[in-house]
């Protein structure tokens, strides 16, 4: 029995040597392809990888030998960018290549043997067990995967040797391999699906996402339009991956698969990504954002000034010798005020403006030097610095001598200063609001009910609040005639002056049409019948009555004084009520 195991199993060791020492080797040390020294980092062998497969890649580089070189790259960065397989290629490697027979490559990655002849060069084989057989590489970069088994497992079972194929190459290479498949096929090389961690790790976009976190948002995105069989996909990938690392803070990025995200693609133009196509969410025209495509180079520095440009641009360029804040702004936001020595717009404040723009009005001005006039005027004694006005009118240096290590610290460090500027506006604004109603019941006209007055002129500090309610402007002007001069009663004055007494009473209009909401608290129906009437609302009980007759003078300061005497019946609210 053990001679005719012999003669069976001769061949097949004589056939080994022929298959896996084809001809002279050349030995490839993954360090030495990517140019990094062995104790690299992680992110340096990225960058490394990045910059070389941009060089060779295929797509760009149509010289002789660059599909060679781009395939040693993508072997490279297979081995040192997996910890374990970078782990075991130094175990059992040097600085030249991994020892073997024949000088070809040998080593024991995650568990399962390797040799390669030829280094993975284009036209040479290597086996692994991982692949399940044979690879050849082809001039094109494609890999062609021959698997084979002897049949049956190393238990012996089915098998008549009582061996398995495992134990020939555990025997040589001291080392069990996996379990391999029968199946023989092809498998891409370096394509947009050849391995999980793809270098340029781009989010993937789906149309929720895209709807709620990057329209009108005002962050700039690139985003990368395609198909996974898509031409140029990967040598795009790794190009945004490039340029939103040296804009990190300023742009993100991420990728739309128009296989399964049709109507993004189509909201693009975008019918059939045969090529991979680039757009990049621009606010460069206006505060609504929109995709512009990308047409230019396939390079990091030509895309890099396409995304620069395309930053947002709500800052305002002044000058800086007549420049004063204005006392009001259309939206009566507060402004804020970049001081810098920089001939254009720095990348950061355009990056905020985008961020801030529904909250702030930007400037940014150049001055060559502290001793400007404005920056005395301004109280600035050092730059760069951010100076900021509220919409009371206060204004204030906010941060001066701004030092930042990176553009994203500065973005964060910016927005930090804005969001506590914000805050301080707020306070601002409700002093005013404050301030607007008292010097509005000190004359004879009666403020709207607005979100920011309502707890001053109609909160639990109020006794009674008197509502004229109108739909029209008719009925507005002679709803504010009848209460104007009802308040200047001295009675009624009286009673709103005692704010400590617990009996004051104020007064306000409200337009119906746009506080539906608001009056469905008193009623269902939100008197939608009547086109003026009266509600009288005691905040602290959470009641109500109201007078739907003819408002006239009269009839106004009748039902205003058996609202004060106690002489009408309140009915309970439905609910708190809260004007939007």
């Amino acid at each position: 029995m053990a001679t005719m195991v012999c003669r069976l199993l001769l061949p097949a060791l004589l056939l080994f040597p022929l298959l896996l020492f084809p001809g002279e080797a050349k030995t490839l040390d993954p360090y030495k392809v990517l140019g990094v020294d062995k104790n690299a980092s992680q992110r340096d062998i990225q960058k490394a990888f990045h910059k070389l497969s941009l060089q060779y890649h295929p797509d760009k580089n149509k010289n002789k030998g660059a599909q060679e070189k781009f395939a040693e790259i993508n072997n490279a960065y297979e081995i040192l960018s997996d910890e374990e397989k970078k782990k075991n290629y130094d175990l059992y490697g040097d600085e030249k290549g991994n020892p073997g027979f024949g000088g070809g490559n040998f080593g024991n990655h995650e568990g399962y043997s390797y040799f390669s002849h030829g280094g993975g060069r284009p036209g040479s084989s290597y086996f692994t067990s991982d692949s399940e057989g044979w690879q050849t590489m082809d001039g094109q970069g494609n890999s062609k995967t021959f698997s084979f088994s002897f049949g049956g497992d190393s238990t012996g079972s089915g098998n008549p040797f009582g061996f398995g194929f495992g134990d020939i190459f555990s025997n040589i290479f001291g080392g069990a391999m996996k379990g391999g498949s029968q199946n023989s096929g092809f498998s891409n090389f370096g394509g947009p699906n050849s391995r999980s961690d793809s270098p340029a790790s781009l989010k993937d976009i789906k149309s929720q996402f895209f709807n709620k976190h990057i329209s009108d948002q005002g962050m700039t995105w690139l985003l990368l339009f395609f198909t996974p069989a898509a031409k140029g996909y990967q040598i795009l990938e790794t190009i945004v991956e490039d340029v939103v690392s040296s804009l990190d803070g300023a742009i993100k990025a991420g990728r739309v698969n128009c296989l399964t995200e049709k109507a993004l693609c189509r909201e693009a133009g975008i019918s059939s990504a045969k090529s991979a196509r680039l757009f990049i969410y621009s606010y460069i025209s206006s505060e609504k954002g929109s995709l512009v495509e990308y047409t230019g180079n396939h390079d990091s520095k030509s895309l890099k000034i396409f995304c620069q440009d395309h930053l947002p641009r709500f800052s305002k360029r002044i000058d800086a010798t007549q420049f004063d804040f204005p006392s009001r702004t259309i939206k009566d936001l507060p402004q804020v005020l970049l001081l810098s020595t920089k001939k254009d717009t720095p990348v950061m404040w355009r990056a905020v403006s985008g961020l801030y723009c529904k909250k702030f009005i930007f400037y940014d001005a150049k001055v060559h030097d502290i001793s400007h006039p404005l920056l005395k005027k301004l109280g600035v004694k050092d730059l760069p610095a951010v100076v900021g006005r509220t919409v009371d009118g206060e204004v204030q240096v906010l941060r001066a001598g701004i030092a930042v290590k990176d553009l994203k610290s500065g973005i964060n460090e910016l927005s930090s200063l804005l969001e506590s500027f914000e805050k301080k506006n707020k306070r601002a604004t409700s002093r005013q609001a404050k301030k607007s109603s008292q010097s509005e019941w000190s004359g004879a006209n009666v403020p709207f009910l607005t979100a920011e007055n309502f707890d001053y002129i109609c909160g639990e500090k109020t006794a009674v609040c008197i509502i004229g309610v109108f739909r029209s402007s008719e009925a507005k002007q002679k709803l504010e005639t009848v209460l104007s001069a009802i308040s200047q009663k001295t009675l009624v004055r009286q009673q709103h002056k005692d704010t400590n007494s617990g009996n004051s009473i104020s007064y306000a209009l409200l337009d119906a049409s746009k506080q539906s909401a608001f009056l469905s608290s008193f009623e269902r129906s939100g008197y939608k019948s009547s086109d003026k009437f009266l509600v009288a609302y005691k905040p602290r009980r959470g009641k109500f009555a109201a007078f739907t007759d003819e408002v006239t003078m009269e009839e106004a300061e009748k039902f205003i004084g058996s609202v004060l005497n106690g002489d009408i019946k309140f009915s309970n609210v439905r609910q708190k009520p809260i004007v939007r």
